[in-house]
C-alpha cells in the first residue's frame, strides 16, 4: 500500500491546528529566565525563556506591551509569562505568544501595589486639586536618589546643559532594598526644609522588586506632605509607582525630570530678546501715540487758556479797530466831499463871493440889509460893504425903477 506524501506546508498547518485546539496551550503560564532579548523597531519584543532543562522561543507583539508589560525586559530576569503556544507555519517552529509578563514573584507585589494605591487614592492623596505647580524658572533643585548610578549622572548632565546657573542639592538615598524607603522619606524631609524650588525623587529602571521602595505608603505620604513641589522620576517610561501618583508631576525618566525641572537658559535668553523687541516696538508706538495725544490736548488747552483767548480777542479787536478806522476814514472822506460840495454851493451864493467879483453889500445904520429903495430915505446914512472894506455914504437921491408891464 502506497504511503501518502505531504508537503511541508501541509505538515506545518496540521501541527498548527493541533496546537490551536489544545486547551492547555491556548492559555498557558510559563516561568523562566530571559535570554536573547531584542526590542524590534516595530515595537515587538523577541526573547527566549529558559530553565535548567530547556528553552522556549517567545514574542510579545507591540499591541500587547502597553497593557501586558510594565517594565523593560532584559536578559537574566526571572519572569512569569502568560499567553498561548502556537506554531509559526513558515518555519514550523512553535513559540510562546505572550500577552502578559510579570517579574517572578511580582504577583504578590502587584496585589499589594493595587491595595496600597486604592487606599491612598480613597484618602485623596492623588487628587489633582492638591497638586502644586512646578515653577517655570528655578535656581535651586533638590534630588533624592542614589549617590552613584545613571540617574544622578543624567540629571547633572542635562541640568548643566540646559542651565549651568542652577544649583543642585543631592540627598544620597538608598533606592533599593528593605532600607530604601526610610532613607527616601528622610531625603524628602531634609530637602523640603531648605526652601528649594523643586525636588526630584527617583532612580533608574529595574524590576518590580527593585522599584518597590517607591510603592511604600511612607514615601507617598512624605511626597504628599512636602511643601516643595516634587517631580517623581522612577524607572523607565513604562514603569509606574505609587510615588508617581502622589507626586505633583510625573516624569517618565530621571532625564525627563531634569528637562521638566530646569528651564533652558538659551531659550530663556531668546525669549527675553523677543520680549525686549516687542516692548521696544510697543514703547515706540505708545510714545508716538502719547506725543500725538499730548499735541492734541495742548492745542485744546491753548484754545481754552486765558492767554489764547486774550490773544484771540486782541486779534479780533485789532481787526475791528482796523475795520472801524477804515469805515471812519471812509465816512470822514464822504463828509469832507459833501462839505466841499456844500461850501462850493454856499460860495456860489455868498455875498463875499459876489463881493470878490466887484459887488458890495448895502446896509442901513441898523445893519439890516437894504433890499429896496423903499427901505431908505433921503439923508439916511448907508454902509456899503465891499471886498476890501466899508464905505459910509448919505442918500442924496432916490430913483425908483419903473414897474415892468405884463
Amino acid at each position: 500500500m502506497a504511503k501518502t506524501i505531504f508537503r511541508v506546508s501541509q505538515v506545518n498547518a496540521y501541527v498548527k491546528n493541533i496546537f490551536e485546539n489544545d486547551y492547555a496551550l491556548r492559555d498557558i503560564t510559563v516561568r523562566g529566565e530571559v535570554s536573547n532579548c531584542k526590542y524590534h523597531s516595530s515595537g515587538h519584543v523577541y526573547f527566549t525563556m529558559k530553565d535548567e532543562g530547556g528553552s522556549l522561543g517567545c514574542v510579545m507583539f507591540a499591541g500587547k506591551r502597553a497593557r501586558g508589560l510594565r517594565f523593560r525586559l532584559e536578559d537574566g530576569q526571572k519572569i512569569i509569562a502568560s499567553g498561548s503556544v502556537m506554531v509559526y507555519e513558515r518555519t514550523g517552529q512553535y513559540q510562546l505568544y505572550a500577552s502578559e509578563i510579570v517579574a517572578d514573584g511580582e504577583g504578590d507585589l502587584y496585589k499589594k501595589f493595587e491595595e496600597t494605591k486604592k487606599r491612598l487614592e480613597e484618602m485623596g492623596m492623588f487628587a489633582q486639586e492638591y497638586k502644586k505647580p512646578i515653577p517655570r524658572f528655578v535656581s535651586r533643585v533638590g534630588i533624592v536618589t542614589a549617590r552613584t548610578g545613571a540617574a544622578i549622572q543624567d540629571i547633572i548632565n542635562i541640568s548643566g546643559r540646559r542651565n549651568p546657573y542652577v544649583s543642585l542639592y543631592l540627598y544620597p538615598a538608598t533606592v533599593q532594598g528593605a532600607d530604601a524607603a526610610p532613607t527616601i522619606v528622610k531625603g524628602i524631609e531634609v530637602l523640603d526644609k531648605m526652601a528649594l524650588d523643586v525636588i526630584i525623587v527617583g532612580r533608574g529602571g529595574g524590576s518590580a522588586e527593585d522599584l518597590w521602595a517607591f510603592n511604600e505608603e511612607s514615601v507617598a505620604k512624605a511626597i504628599f506632605d512636602a511643601e516643595t513641589p516634587i517631580i517623581s522620576a522612577v524607572g523607565h517610561e513604562t514603569d509606574t509607582t505609587i510615588a508617581d501618583y502622589a507626586a505633583d508631576l510625573r516624569a517618565p525618566t530621571p532625564s525627563a525630570a531634569a528637562e521638566l525641572a530646569v528651564f533652558d537658559y538659551k531659550t530663556f535668553l531668546n525669549e527675553l530678546d523677543s520680549i525686549r523687541g516687542r516692548l521696544n516696538r510697543l514703547m515706540k508706538s505708545s510714545s508716538s501715540e502719547s506725543r500725538l495725544a499730548l499735541s492734541t490736548f495742548k492745542a485744546r488747552l491753548e484754545k481754552k487758556s486765558p492767554s489764547y483767548v486774550l490773544s484771540n480777542r486782541r486779534a479780533q479787536l485789532s481787526g475791528m479797530e482796523n475795520s472801524l478806522s477804515a469805515e471812519i476814514r471812509l465816512a470822514l472822506q464822504k463828509e469832507k466831499n459833501r462839505f466841499s460840495l456844500l461850501c462850493a454851493g454856499l460860495s456860489a451864493v455868498s455875498p463875499l463871493g459876489r463881493m470878490s467879483a466887484g459887488y458890495g453889500f448895502l446896509a442901513g445904520e441898523d445893519g439890516k440889509a437894504i433890499k429896496s429903495v423903499d427901505d431908505v430915505s433921503g439923508g439916511d446914512d448907508l454902509r456899503i460893504y465891499i471886498k476890501d472894506g466899508k464905505i459910509t455914504a448919505s442918500v442924496l437921491n432916490i430913483e425908483k425903477a419903473p414897474e415892468k408891464q405884463i
